[in-house]
């Protein structure tokens, strides 16, 4: 494997960081992950504009513009030969001495990996996966802003353990005010019942998310399934909702980049069925993948198909 350290590519052996770096020594930095469909970074534009965004929040300086940034992306995948694979772009204050001066980092550190995709399992999106609704509390958005998507994730890892301790794949954590946010690495959405339908087809119900009030990364691929949710005629809430809204909800699943629409059968100890409403929305969202890529000549030229 190659890696992109700073200026250009070296093999995976050879990608060091100094032990005085601080995003090693203090969690300083931001970063995005990417998935790649057939040779085409599904979302790019989005991913690095809010990688930007991140960096202006904790004043860092990325050492690249836009269109190097995205070049960067495309060489690495191209040097290993990959076409559907996941992208993790990180930027870190960068080398200096121990303190947190951010002054004492003279230059970033820009490092690119990217990897074949590994599918999640099939049985994942068939039977859904179980949660827990995790005792640590999210950070407080006043304390560590949720819209940097920050390298420090210790938060998250303590209700990560949570959930491997009850046999749970995931997490989710309620805020400060016993609200819930998001899962460790995703964002959660459910459909609480309504009578009569709502939505047209027959689809009842009420799509429902926290809101980014309530201390949330405002996900990429949170947007897309709102969008189609509302292209779709549902109704959608964005709100403060506490542990019992999601209890009495008839479907649950979670989004993120890499594992798109998961569906849920177990919110401690409430059980839930693959429902109508998840199901759209990931057939949603696998159609916005096929226009998107489908829509990728330039990048082709970049990651030809093959002969």
């Amino acid at each position: 494997m190659l890696v992109y350290l700073n200026k250009g590519l070296v093999p995976a052996s050879d990608a060091k960081v100094s032990v005085f770096d601080h995003g090693f020594l203090y969690g300083d930095g931001i970063y995005e992950t990417m998935r790649v469909y057939d040779g085409v970074v599904f979302m790019l534009d989005e991913h690095v504009k809010r990688l930007y965004r991140s960096a202006s929040r904790i004043r860092l300086g990325i050492p690249k513009n836009i269109a190097e940034i995205k070049s960067a992306i495309y060489e690495t995948l191209k040097a290993n030969s990959l076409r559907n694979a996941y992208v993790r772009l990180t930027v870190s204050r960068g080398y200096g001495p121990i303190g947190l001066d951010p002054e004492l980092c003279k230059e970033p550190t820009f490092v690119i990996i990217a990897d074949e995709f590994r599918e999640y399992p099939e049985k994942y999106y068939k039977n859904g996966i179980k949660l827990i609704i995790a005792g640590t509390r999210r950070n407080l958005k006043e304390a560590v802003n949720p819209q940097i998507k920050s390298l420090n994730f210790l938060n998250n890892i303590l209700a990560k353990i949570e959930a491997k301790q009850k046999g749970a794949y995931e997490a989710v954590m309620l805020n400060a005010r016993g609200y819930l946010t998001e899962g460790t690495i995703c964002n959660i959405f459910f459909v609480t019942p309504h009578i009569p339908p709502l939505s047209r087809g027959g689809r009842g119900g009420v799509l429902c998310t926290p809101s980014v009030d309530c201390g949330i990364l405002d996900g990429i691929t949170r947007k897309i399934i709102l969008e189609s949710a509302a292209a779709n005629g549902l109704k959608i809430k964005e709100g403060k909702f506490k542990k019992d809204d999601i209890y009495n909800a008839s479907e649950v699943f979670i989004t993120n980049t890499t594992m798109e629409v998961m569906p849920v059968c177990k919110v401690d100890g409430k059980r839930y069925k693959v429902g109508p409403i998840t199901k759209l929305l990931r057939g949603e969202y696998k159609k916005q993948v096929m226009n998107y890529s489908g829509g990728g000549s330039v990048m082709r030229k970049v990651l030809p198909l093959p002969s």
